[in-house]
């Protein structure tokens, strides 16, 4: 018994909505795995260990850079460019030697023992020899004034001549400081003074040139890239790989090259990469749940997830070395901007191009180029007009031209850093061409496919449901015309309503075309339709409860209609929303005068609902009524338009019918003014003509040809009371010619 339990329990949790979810994001995160790792798996077919199993030959001419060769010889070259050297503070040096001169001349005149005189400047000079010592303090203190003076000008003179050729650290390491003090030193100089100024330089000379780290890597970076690299040419026929041959890494750049994937993936590299897309679905699904939550149904999941698979399976099937740039991204965008809406798609689109740019090793231009084209298409995606489908390819157009651009420049600035191939450019920049354009035309050629595989309307499928050929609109122009006349107003209002409050204008048009076929079933029961076929109200005849149960049943009548008809199941909200849980007013209060009130209850003659719960359908509720309310009188002023207007709001917002809708006050305000502005245009003034027409010309002494009056005034009187343009004399051969 426990055991039945739990398999009953089982059955229950796999047969659940929730766990249909979970098992089909589980079977889409392992596919699109397989997909992505498709690519690495053949190459083991071929290699085992590093060692090839089998003869690799190429089937046409490659010529592979040898990538090792070359990177050791770019090294050797950057070790023999010597470091680029920069002046120091030469002015630090300067100083220097003025404040040892000071300090002797204040020790010369300072008062005192000529044995402490002579111990103050030994402390200023550090020389090893003491002979050479003793000589140049004998020389500071006895000098005269004129002597000293002259040493140290000359003194001076060499450090500038020094400073100009500059000292190194190398020249100050290797203790070459007394060579290039003599090597610089001034002209007329005693050697007497050659010693004390060697002395004093000595002193106060540092290295003044220091190596600049950041030049030096510069130099060393041009030196590298000046490097032709080293190439190796396999000819067609020739062998890559012998079978038993270790896989160097030229020759894994040989069979890439060849077509093969030259990328090992064992098991751990495997779960990383389911691992990395289980991440970036779980981000996707967030997102979908935190900003299009209406977009969470499993229609709209199950087209996005497709349409990832397919792209991502283009991706395995291109060979290694072809261009990535032919990969359909933005087929991907425009077909999933249309099904969803362009936000989804540009986080799907970025999303499946990290995934992929990982996955197949593609380069960093990939992934910018085309998260620049998703950015694009997104935005243009989103100003098209879908009653013209050629707007789509101009969009094609333009996301072709967007990504030209972007490639070229990319590629304009690898050419300042790298030796880039101008066929290479070229070829790229023909495939992302294309690539736009031939886009475009898989989406529009592939749209209808993909609403009949997963059952979601888009604004082209709403297009063509709204072309009055369709055989339901046909019923309802011939079988309730009333009907189809009041629906024809009605979408007006709604079309011009959703565009001014940002919601789907296509949408509420086509809704509002459909949401009374319902009535198609007792057509002479509605009004609208009865004046037309010159019949009696059959109402009179029935009790107010009868009268309600077929007039209320006209929104489960059209969705019968509706799916027998084919219709999208988003046109089934408009009607049965369009009345939402309304009160047939009329037969209520019909029934209110037969039966009492204690004996009726407003719940009996009720629609069955549901109550709008999206602006489009929430919009036609009240154009309906209002349209209805607006034709009943005669001649209204636009006072009397926006008073019934207002009213009728009113009213459904204190019956709560606009409860569920997302409709904000400044929605409904803007949808009274739409409203109030197209019927002051439906309900315009005319033009009375006068019944006789033919005496009224006479008595205004219009002098009118006889024939005419006798043979064609009857005919062109009934052309000016149909408003059809009456021919001009001149224009008119025959009359010209009467005339």
């Amino acid at each position: 018994m426990g055991n039945q339990t739990l398999i009953i329990k089982f059955k229950e949790f796999f047969t659940s909505s929730q766990a249909l979810k979970v098992l089909s994001f589980i079977a889409f995160t392992i596919m699109m795995t397989g997909v992505i790792s498709s690519q690495n798996f053949f190459f083991q077919n071929i290699i085992e260990n590093g060692i090839s199993k089998r003869d690799i030959i190429a089937q046409k001419t490659l010529t592979v850079i040898d990538v090792k060769r070359t990177e050791q010889h770019k090294k050797e070259v950057a070790q023999k460019v010597d470091p680029i050297l920069a002046p120091a503070e030469d002015d630090f040096i300067k100083n220097n030697l003025q404040t040892l001169q000071s300090s002797i001349i204040q020790i010369r005149r300072k008062d005192a023992t000529p044995e402490l005189k002579r111990e103050e400047i030994g402390l200023l000079f550090d020389l090893s020899d003491n002979s050479k010592k003793d000589f140049v303090i004998n020389f500071l203190l006895r000098a005269d004034e004129q002597s000293l003076h002259e040493v140290f000008d000359k003194a001076s003179l060499t450090l500038a001549n020094i400073l100009r050729v500059g000292i190194t650290e190398k020249d100050y390491e290797k203790d070459n400081i007394d060579q290039i003090i003599i090597d610089n030193m001034v002209s007329n100089v005693s050697r007497r003074q050659v010693s004390v100024i060697r002395a004093l330089l000595e002193q106060v000379i540092v290295p003044n040139l220091v190596v600049d780290d950041f030049a030096t890597e510069i130099a060393r970076k041009n030196a590298q890239n000046s490097v032709k690299p080293y190439e190796t040419v396999f000819q067609k026929g020739d062998k890559i790989l012998f079978e038993g041959e270790p896989v160097t890494r030229l020759k894994r750049d040989a069979l890439r090259q060849a077509g093969y994937n030259v990328y090992e993936l064992n098991w751990q590299g495997l779960l990383a990469i389911y691992a990395l897309v289980f991440i970036s679905t779980i981000l996707f699904l967030a997102y979908m749940k935190v900003f299009e939550k209406k977009y969470m149904e499993s229609s709209y999941l199950a087209i996005s997830a497709v349409l990832a698979l397919i792209v991502a399976f283009i991706g395995a099937v291109i060979p290694t070395g072809f261009s990535p740039y032919v990969l359909p991204i933005p087929a991907f965008m425009i077909i999933l901007s249309i099904f969803t809406t362009p936000r989804i798609a540009l986080a799907a689109g970025i999303v499946l191009l990290g995934l992929m740019t990982i996955g197949y090793q593609y380069d960093i231009q990939f992934l910018v180029t085309f998260l620049l084209l998703c950015l694009l298409t997104s935005v243009a995606i989103s100003q098209i007009h879908y009653a013209k489908r050629f707007d789509l390819i101009k969009t094609g157009f333009d996301i072709s031209f967007a990504g030209l651009v972007i490639v070229v420049c990319i590629y304009m600035l690898e050419k300042c850093l790298i030796d880039v191939s101008n066929i290479l450019i070229l070829k790229n920049s023909a495939f992302i061409l294309l690539n736009g354009i031939v886009s475009s035309i898989i989406a529009l050629g592939t749209l209808p496919l993909f609403e009949s595989t997963f059952k979601i309307i888009t604004p082209y499928g709403l297009a063509e449901f709204a072309d009055h050929n369709q055989p339901l609109l046909k019923r309802l122009q011939f079988e309730a015309p009333g009907t189809y006349h009041h629906s024809l107003m009605v979408s007006n209002l709604c079309e011009a309503a959703a565009e001014a409050i940002g919601a789907n204008p296509i949408l509420a048009r086509v809704g509002a075309f459909y949401h009374d076929i319902g009535k198609l079933k007792r057509p002479l029961f509605f009004v609208e339709n009865q004046s037309y076929f010159g019949i009696e109200n059959p109402h009179t005849k029935l009790n107010p409860r009868l009268s309600k149960m077929v007039i209320t049943a006209h929104p489960k009548d059209g969705v019968e209609l509706a799916k027998e008809y084919g219709l999208p199941p988003v046109i089934n909200n408009f009607i049965l929303q369009h009345h939402g849980e309304g009160l047939a007013k009329y037969f209520y209060n019909q029934a209110v005068e037969e039966e009492g009130k204690e004996n009726v209850k407003e719940e009996q003659f009720r629609y069955t609902g549901p109550k709008p719960n999206m602006k489009e359908t929430a919009i036609l509720m009240i154009a309906d009524a209002v349209e209805s309310a607006v034709r009943s009188l005669k001649n209204p002023s636009p006072e009397e338009i926006d008073a019934i207007i207002d009213k009728i709001i009113i009213e459904r917002l204190n019956d709560t019918q606009l409860a569920d809708s997302p409709l904000t006050l400044k929605d409904i305000k803007t949808i009274a003014s739409t409203f109030s502005r197209i019927l002051r245009g439906m309900q315009h003034n005319r033009i009375k003509y006068q019944e006789n027409l033919a005496d009224e010309l006479k008595n205004a002494k219009i002098n009118i040809p006889a024939k005419m009056l006798d043979e064609d005034l009857e005919n062109k009187i009934k052309q000016l009371e149909s408003n059809e343009p009456v021919k001009k004399p001149e224009e008119n051969n025959n009359d010209s010619q009467n005339a």
